[in-house]
């Protein structure tokens, strides 16, 4: 089953709002698994749960079927989410159009400046969607 991965803020703000509901489409369109993803920074004491996570969308979107809710910890957004398109092996990763340049810093960081859709192409076989605003 193809799988899609969208990070999102919370409390949802107004562009993950934007980027989820892109996102429930997407995986609507391809008849796909959802997981919907928040990074609890370290250095911030976030305590988000999979729950708050969970209610807030449903609040917005209502109940949204095969979708999973996952919480991370991590210092750095981009790597977090990274690791968690790798473990998902994830099909699309659904973004908005702030956190890909935020990626492809990280990427660049990393891999000496290269393309980002490119790299999530080859290195993990993953299409990338960019929302914008």
């Amino acid at each position: 089953m193809t799988t899609v991965v969208v990070p999102v803020r919370y409390p949802l703000t107004s562009h993950s709002k934007s980027t989820l509901g892109e996102a429930i489409r997407v995986a609507d369109e391809e008849d796909a698994s959802l997981t919907v993803l928040h990074v609890n920074l370290y250095q911030n004491n976030g305590r988000v749960t999979r729950t708050d996570l969970k209610s807030a969308v449903e609040r917005e979107f209502g109940h949204i079927p095969r979708t999973r809710y996952v919480v991370r910890s991590g210092l750095l957004v981009e790597e977090t989410i990274l690791d968690e398109v790798i473990s998902e092996e994830a099909d699309i990763v659904v973004i908005g159009q702030k956190q890909k340049s935020r990626w492809r810093e990280t990427v660049r960081r990393l891999l000496d400046d290269p393309d980002l859709e490119h790299f999530l192409a080859n290195e993990f076989d993953a299409r990338i969607v960019t929302v914008n605003g």
